[in-house]
């Protein structure tokens, strides 16, 4: 890889990449890393270093970006009730840790939920597609308390969060099937880590849209992408689609139905979970507390609740994305998913010998997939739960076989 402090060229797998950076705070080398996604429409990645996804970040330096865009956000003096939306799978977490922060900063009015996957059966939705993903099925649901279907239906601004924009096309799609159903919309925020439209492309936006687009971002710039059509990459194909089935068994993150007050996990459990350590104190090698798929979050929220009692920890989290080994992704542990899909998922950048523990937070019940994943990483199992979707209090049940 060769680059400067605003340029920047990678060889992949699948080809080149090129990056011309706008000025900005954030070292590159700090905020991304770089890597070959297998894919037929998009065939790089940017591995974010902040993310807490492909990439064991500290939840620390996870929080401080969370902070840095909410204020952000918040600076463009939001108009009325508002209404925040995290993209699955990548960013469900960020957009949720960006919609907390902004509470804690003063914000009110406002109800956060993400886009997901998974179908729930009889509950109505918007659908859009995501033109470069793999699995090109996105659902926005409609909330399911009635005070917060009036702001779903009505707010003045919309808050749309993702770790990163290219294009915008996303966004396009999703701010023209909103404003079918809101056409009072006054202003949209589009909130990135970085943030890769054109200038001439976000104006385009703006007009395609017929709405006031204001852009948050960390750092931004131009990218280009050369080609190699390496066979030995373009041939491999993975299957990633959800399967049609009501998955509401198995969804027991409250995002996708409407969150109007930060998620708070019950006081002791990061106490509760040290009983389940059996490695004895280790200073050198941090905990990773792994997410799972579009539930991420809890693992971060448990993983500052360790950090607050002076445990070293790492984030991470499961994704359904395949990549290629290389650049950025050092190692590719496969399995399947965990929501009954029977779809692969995978862990990157993980080595079992690195930490001293690891904690596996989920949504879904106990199941096969789970407890076979606690085998093979001597892990403990962190189950989420939220009883009472109109309270914030939430609890994590610990096991571990």
């Amino acid at each position: 890889m060769s680059h400067s402090r605003q340029h920047a060229e990678i060889p992949l797998a699948t080809g080149v990449l090129t990056l011309k950076l706008l000025p900005g705070r954030i070292p590159l080398h700090r905020l991304l890393g770089f890597a070959a996604r297998i894919s037929s429409k998009r065939k790089f990645l940017f591995v974010s270093k902040l993310l807490g996804k492909h990439y064991p970040v500290s939840p620390l330096l996870m929080r401080w970006s969370y902070r840095k865009l909410a204020r952000d956000v918040l600076a463009q003096e939001l108009l009325g009730a508002s209404l925040w939306l995290g993209m699955a799978e990548t960013a469900t977490g960020l957009g949720y840790g960006v919609y907390a922060e902004a509470k804690v900063e003063g914000l009110e009015h406002a109800l956060f939920m993400q886009t997901t996957r998974y179908v729930l059966s009889g509950y109505p939705f918007l659908q859009f597609e995501e033109s470069h993903s793999h699995a090109t099925d996105f659902f926005l649901y409609f909330p399911n308390r009635e005070e917060d279907k009036r702001l779903f239906n009505q707010a003045d601004t919309l808050v749309l969060i993702d770790d990163e924009i290219s294009t915008g096309t996303t966004f396009l799609h999703l701010i023209q099937a909103y404003r079918q159903l809101n056409p009072q919309l006054k202003k949209v925020v589009i909130v990135s880590l970085v943030n890769f439209a054109e200038p001439e492309r976000r104006i385009e936006l703006a007009e395609q849209a017929g709405v006031n687009i204001a852009w948050v971002y960390l750092r931004s710039g131009r990218f280009a992408f050369t080609d190699s059509h390496n066979a030995v990459v373009d041939t491999i194909t993975v299957n990633v689609d959800s399967s049609p089935t009501c998955k509401k068994a198995y969804l027991a993150w409250p995002g996708r139905l409407g969150i109007t007050k930060p998620i708070q996990l019950a006081q002791d459990c990061a106490k509760t979970v040290q009983a389940y350590f059996t490695s004895s104190r280790d200073d050198t090698r941090p905990l990773l507390v792994l997410g799972t798929g579009e539930c991420n979050a809890p693992a971060y929220l448990l993983a500052s609740q360790l950090t607050a009692l002076g445990f070293k920890v790492k984030v991470q989290s499961t994704t359904r994305s395949p990549i290629y080994p290389g650049n950025d992704i050092a190692n590719v542990c496969q399995f399947t998913d965990n929501y009954g899909d029977n779809i692969p998922n995978f862990l990157y950048n993980f080595t079992r010998e690195h930490y001293r523990e690891v904690i596996i937070c989920h949504e879904t019940p106990l199941n096969d997939v789970i407890l076979a994943r606690l085998t093979a990483w001597q892990a403990i199992s962190a189950r989420f739960e939220l009883t009472d979707t109109s309270a914030p209090d939430a609890s994590l049940y610990f096991y571990r076989p």
